[in-house]
C-alpha cells in the first residue's frame, strides 16, 4: 500500500478524514482542522513530488456533536493506567527510561512489555496510557515519517514529527483515546541543512543565516505529546502514575554536566524509586541513550538487582557510621 501510494501505481480510495500535509517544520504554519470531507474520494496529487499524495491519513472518529458516549462498548473492568516513563537531556545526549509492567485494573497483565519504541535511527518514543492506543499511534507515526522520507528524500525533524502527531491526535480530544508519548531524539545536521536549503530556494537568504539556523535546530530534542493534542518541549519529562516519585529523584540529581554513567545511574534510580512506591509500575527497566550517532539500548535490567544494590549501599553506610563511632569512643 505504501509503495502504491508513493509510486502512484493507482489511486486508492480512502475513508473519511484527511489532513493536508502542510510544511510541518514551519512552526508559524496554520492548520485548518475543520475542513473534513465525508465519503469516498480520490487523493490530490502534487506535480512537484512526482504525484505523491498531499494528505495524511488518520483513523476515523465520530462527530463529537452527534457522538453518544453511552453507545460505546463497556469494558469488563475499569482501566487504571499506570506506568513510569522518563526522559531528560544532558551534555552527552538524551536518556529515555521506562519500566516494563503492563497493568489491567489491579492485575499485572504482562511483566515484560516494551514501553520505549524506536521510530528511526535517531528517534525513540516512550509510551504511557492505553497499551492498544499507544501501539496503534506509534505504528501510524512510524509509517507517516517513512512516507515523508520517501516523498521528500529527507527525514522529518523531531519538532516536525511532534507537530504531525499532535495534529493527528487533536480530533480525538474528548474521546476515550488515551495516549501520552514522549519523543526523545536527535536532529542531525543533514536533516536541518536540507530544511534550510529548501527554504533558501524559496527566499534568497544569506548563506550564513541558513547555516546558523541549521546549527540551531540540530541537536537533542525532548517533546511531550498527549492525546488531546498538547505539545510541550523541555529538558526533562516523566509521565505516568509513578512520575511524581521519578521527578523527586530527577530534581535532586539532574544537571547538565552529568557523565554518561551518571545519567544512566540517575535514570535507573528514578525508575526504581517510582516502582518501589507505585503499584502499577515495576519488574524491569529499559534504557535508551540517543546521541548524534543514533540510539543505543542497554540490556534490560531487573529492578530487584537495583533493590539489592540499594540494600548493600545502606549496609555500607551503617557499617561506616559504626566504625566512626568506635573510633571516636575509645571505650
Amino acid at each position: 500500500m505504501a509503495l502504491e501510494d508513493i509510486c502512484s501505481f493507482k489511486d486508492s480510495p480512502v475513508h473519511d478524514k484527511w489532513f493536508p500535509a502542510l510544511p510541518l517544520e514551519d512552526m508559524a504554519t496554520s492548520f485548518n482542522l475543520t475542513d473534513y470531507n465525508l465519503g469516498w474520494r480520490r487523493l490530490k496529487k502534487s506535480e512537484r513530488n512526482s504525484g505523491a499524495p498531499l494528505h495524511i491519513f488518520t483513523p476515523t472518529v465520530p462527530n463529537s456533536a452527534h457522538f453518544n458516549h453511552s453507545m460505546t462498548v463497556r469494558r469488563p473492568f475499569p482501566l487504571c493506567h499506570g506506568t513510569t516513563t522518563l526522559g531528560f537531556i544532558f551534555q552527552g545526549g538524551v536518556i529515555a527510561a521506562a519500566d516494563t509492567r503492563a497493568s489491567a485494573g489491579g492485575l499485572v497483565a504482562c511483566p515484560a512489555v516494551h514501553k520505549i519504541t524506536p521510530i528511526h535511527s535517531h528517534l525513540v518514543v516512550t509510551s504511557s496510557g492505553s497499551g492498544a492506543d499507544c501501539m496503534l499511534w506509534e505504528r501510524i507515526l512510524a509509517r507517516e515519517i517513512r512516507l515523508y522520507q520517501l516523498r521528500h528524500r529527507r527525514r522529518l525533524s523531531i519538532r516536525g514529527t511532534a507537530k504531525l502527531l499532535s495534529f493527528m491526535l487533536h480530533p480525538f480530544k474528548g474521546t476515550e483515546v488515551c495516549v501520552a508519548l514522549t519523543l526523545c531524539g536527535w536532529d542531525t545536521e543533514a536533516v536541518t541543512s536540507d530544511c534550510a536549503n529548501d527554504s533558501s530556494l524559496a527566499v534568497n537568504q544569506d548563506v550564513t543565516t541558513v547555516t546558523h539556523s541549521a546549527s540551531a535546530n540540530c541537536g537533542p530534542k525532548l517533546i511531550y505529546v498527549c492525546s488531546d493534542g498538547a505539545r510541550l518541549q523541555g529538558n526533562v519529562f516523566s509521565v505516568g502514575s509513578g512520575s511524581p516519585y521519578a521527578y523527586g529523584v530527577l530534581d535532586r540529581g539532574m544537571r547538565w554536566s552529568l557523565s554518561k554513567e551518571e545519567a544512566i545511574s540517575l535514570a535507573r534510580e528514578a525508575v526504581f524509586r517510582a516502582t518501589h512506591r507505585d503499584a502499577y509500575s515495576g519488574n524491569n527497566v529499559d534504557l535508551f541513550h540517543i546521541t548524534a550517532q543514533g540510539w543505543s539500548q542497554r540490556p534490560r535490567e531487573d529492578l530487584k538487582e537495583e533493590y539489592y544494590r540499594e540494600m548493600e549501599k545502606r549496609a555500607k553506610i551503617v557499617e561506616k557510621r559504626k566504625r566512626a563511632r568506635e573510633l571516636n569512643d575509645p571505650r
